[in-house]
């Protein structure tokens, strides 16, 4: 037990022995062996001495010093060298706020000049940067601008203000604090003020703030900080616009307007009241909000003029002068937005002044008191109601009394002077008595006419009052008329198409009643004559039955009579014609399939004689046409002259014609025109084969005389062209008689000749007058009735 406490003695000292060796030796290699402290922004002059390491002179001769570190070879660079002798200088001022560690380690060597080799020595050496007081606290913004309402309370946030200091935190050098170096203007009303909390100031006020004597404030706020040499401070500049509320209450300062209504008018405005508001105008705290008091009928309504924001009055419901000549009104007036007030009632030092403040609910709007006259005016007459409603059953007895429909007349105190007209009666179904109203029926009222529509017959009465003015008052009665049993079933199709089966088939028939349910419903059907074994219904009740064919019913038409019955009793026989057929022949039996026709060979025979027999005809036709090859043409001149007493030349002149024969050919005609001795000029007309085809089919019906009438004509026509344009020989031997002689004409130089182009006719402009040739042919030739001209 001795010997094992012994040993472990032993080895304790041992291990002490040893960590003792080796930490003198760690601290022979890196001993710090001084430290050193400067203030930034030194003044100088550079370099200057921070302090000494202690160097052996008998070293100095033989060793090389060299610094590292921060502030040599390690930013900030530069800032620190070492003499030959162990002096640590400064080359410059240094900026505390610009390190990035407040303290600088800077690390010193000795090495032999010889060989370079490190000397057993490595020293570290602490430099401390002093901060001095050489930043002034700073605002985020020189200049801020704020927006308060007039209305806010004293000792809210008005604006937070924030200020930086970079010099060492948590010094004198950083610690600030705000004041307020000026306010501008500096109003008896309100004061401001500033807080500190934290690091933020908020600016504040104290009393109340009106708009109508400050609309902008403009307040100057101080940081200052509390360095112990030298205390720095930057200020800001602070605008607070007040914005304007409604603390001023809208007065009445007049009113403008009649204050006369004439009864049964509306949308007219009687009168105009004026206000007075000190609050800015256009805004909420401005526009004026008026209110009606006392309008029980709700005859009125008052609106604010937006641009002079006055009360205008409308009466929007007629007014009745027999209920009142007078409407007494109480108008309130005032703003869209609340009213506030505040008032200053004491100043103290510290703290929030003593204010009187009235919020929303403070202030008494402003009254006034109006009377609207109502004048009176004749009105006509009225009914009550203005629609009136009776029953009645239907086929009531003419002359039956329906009602009575009286209207009033507001103006007077009885209504004798009112008499009574009938307007809208489609029917002519009403009768009105012209001074008591009674109406009475002057026709049967039936339901179901089309004129009733939903059982409701609709009559307009006219009350007219006959004053001077023959005013009129209008009333509707609607009669609703009440169903009776006065129609008899029918039935909807009385014509049925049954197909022919070896087998009884059904087919359905359908009954209707034009009352209403339930007459109109569940009929009873009965097959009336000699149907036994040929013709059932199954059912027999209902609206719809089924007609039952016996396979025994041959095809053909059947006439049945059926018996219908309403659940009331009445009847009405129907007939019912029944048509049947097989129906894979037609599907309906009415039309049936028309038979199918063939030609046999005696048939074509038939239409083959009868093809050439119409050959020969036309084949004979165009041998006659061709007899009358060459047809002369006899001229009458008597054709040209009118049957009447006119101014025309006599029988005895007679105008030479070398009229040539005309020839119809067969290619096409030339109707020659006769020479009449004009410069020996001869006209021809070609007549195409195409315009003279109809008149070549009426002469092979009619004979060659009509023919000749139609040429004659044509040729009469150029005679008379003839004569016009020979007007010289129109005269013959009547010489022009000369009955007073006034002298050779005589020109004048001054006035232009009138030159009149000579058009010359053109005969083949008679090819195209269609139908106007026929009025042309009477007019020459009377006589004779023209059916068809060939210039058609």
């Amino acid at each position: 037990m001795k010997s094992g406490i012994i040993i472990l003695v032993l080895l304790l000292l041992d291990t002490l022995h040893t960590s003792s060796a080796a930490s003198r030796k760690r601290h022979k290699r890196a001993w710090i062996i001084d430290s050193f402290s400067i203030n930034e922004e030194h003044p100088g002059p550079f370099p200057y001495a921070l302090g000494t390491i202690h160097v052996e002179p008998k070293h100095r001769e033989t060793m090389k010093l060299t610094l590292s570190g921060e502030g040599v070879d390690k930013e900030p660079k530069g800032l620190f060298k070492i003499t030959s002798d162990g002096n640590i200088c400064v080359t410059r001022k240094i900026d505390y706020e610009n390190l990035p560690n407040k303290k600088l380690e800077v690390t010193f060597e000795a090495r032999d000049k010889k060989n370079d080799k490190e000397v057993n020595t490595r020293l570290a050496v602490i430099i401390t940067v002093n901060d001095i007081n050489d930043n002034p606290p700073r605002f985020l913004s020189d200049v801020y601008k704020t927006y308060i309402e007039e209305s806010m309370i004293q000792g809210r946030n008005v604006l937070s203000l924030t200020a930086e200091d970079s010099d060492e935190p948590y010094t004198p050098n950083s610690t600030f604090d705000y004041n307020i170096n000026s306010v501008s203007p500096n109003t008896p009303n309100a004061e401001f003020y500033i807080e500190k909390q934290q690091q933020t100031g908020v600016l504040s006020f104290r009393g109340c703030l009106d708009y109508e004597k400050t609309e902008k404030y403009t307040v100057v706020v101080e940081a200052k900080d509390r360095g112990e040499v030298v205390r720095l401070s930057s200020s800001c500049t602070v605008t607070v616009h007040v914005q304007d509320k409604n603390n001023h209450m809208p007065t009445f300062n007049g009113l403008t307007g009649t204050r006369r209504v004439k009864e049964g008018e509306s949308e007219i405005s009687p009168l105009r009241l004026h206000v007075t508001d000190k609050d800015t105008n256009g805004t909420a705290a401005w526009r004026a909000r008026y209110t009606i008091h006392g309008d029980t009928g709700e005859h009125f309504k008052i609106e604010t003029d937006p641009k002079t924001n006055d009360g205008i009055l409308t009466v929007i419901k007629p007014l009745d002068f027999e209920e009142g000549a007078e409407r007494h009104l109480s108008i309130s007036v005032e703003n869209e937005e609340p009213y506030f007030s505040c008032q200053v009632k004491r100043k103290t030092s510290t703290g929030l002044w003593e204010v009187a403040y009235t919020g929303e609910k403070g202030g008494m709007p402003a009254t006034l008191n109006i009377t609207i006259e109502v004048e009176d005016v004749d009105e006509p007459p009225e009914f009550n109601p203005t629609v009136k409603k009776i029953y009645v059953k239907e086929n009531v007895e003419v002359g039956y009394p329906l009602t009575t429909f009286n209207a009033t007349d507001k103006d007077r105190s009885s209504s004798g002077d009112l008499i009574y007209i009938k307007g809208d009666d489609p029917g002519g179904w009403v009768k009105v008595d012209l001074k008591t109203a009674k109406i009475t029926t002057a026709k049967i009222l039936d339901r179901e006419s089309v004129l009733v529509v939903n059982n409701t017959y609709i009559v307009t009465i006219y009350a007219v009052d006959k004053g001077s003015r023959l005013l009129t008052g209008t009333g509707t009665l609607i009669i609703h008329l009440m169903d009776e049993n006065d129609n008899l079933p029918l039935l909807e199709v009385n014509t049925l198409d049954v197909c022919l089966s070896d087998k009884p088939t059904m087919t359905p028939i359908t009954a209707y009643d034009l009352d209403e349910e339930p007459k109109s419903t569940h009929f009873f059907f009965e097959l009336l004559g000699d149907v036994e074994g040929k013709w059932s219904l199954d059912p027999d009740y209902g609206t719809t039955v089924n007609l039952v064919k016996e396979s025994t019913v041959y095809s053909g038409h059947h006439e049945l009579q059926l018996l219908i019955s309403n659940m009331q009793g009445q009847s009405s026989v129907q007939n019912l014609s029944v048509t049947v057929c097989d129906c894979s022949i037609t599907p309906n039996c009415r039309l049936r399939r028309a038979p199918s026709s063939r030609f046999g060979g005696g048939a074509i025979g038939i239409t083959f004689v009868a093809l050439l027999v119409l050959l020969g005809l036309l084949l004979l036709a165009l041998f006659l046409s061709r007899e009358r090859e060459k047809i002369l043409f006899e001229p009458d001149s008597g054709y040209a002259l009118l049957r009447s007493n006119t101014e025309i030349p006599g029988n005895d002149c007679k105008i030479p014609d070398t009229l040539q024969e005309s020839q119809v050919d067969k290619g096409h005609v030339e109707i020659s025109k006769g020479l009449y001795g004009h410069n020996g000029v001869f006209q021809q007309t070609h007549i195409s084969q195409q315009r003279l085809m109809s008149s070549r089919k009426y002469l092979a019906s009619r004979g060659s005389a009509f023919l000749m009438t139609n040429e004659s004509l044509t040729s009469l026509i150029f005679q008379r062209l003839g004569s016009i344009q020979a007007p010289g020989q129109e005269l013959c031997d009547y010489d022009p008689k000369q009955y007073a002689y006034e002298g050779d004409s005589v020109s004048d130089p001054e006035l232009d000749a009138i030159s009149i182009d000579e058009n010359k006719f053109d005969p083949d402009e008679l090819l195209h007058l269609g139908p106007r040739f026929l009025k042309l042919a009477t007019i020459c030739n009377p006589r004779t009735t023209l059916h068809q001209s060939p210039f058609r």
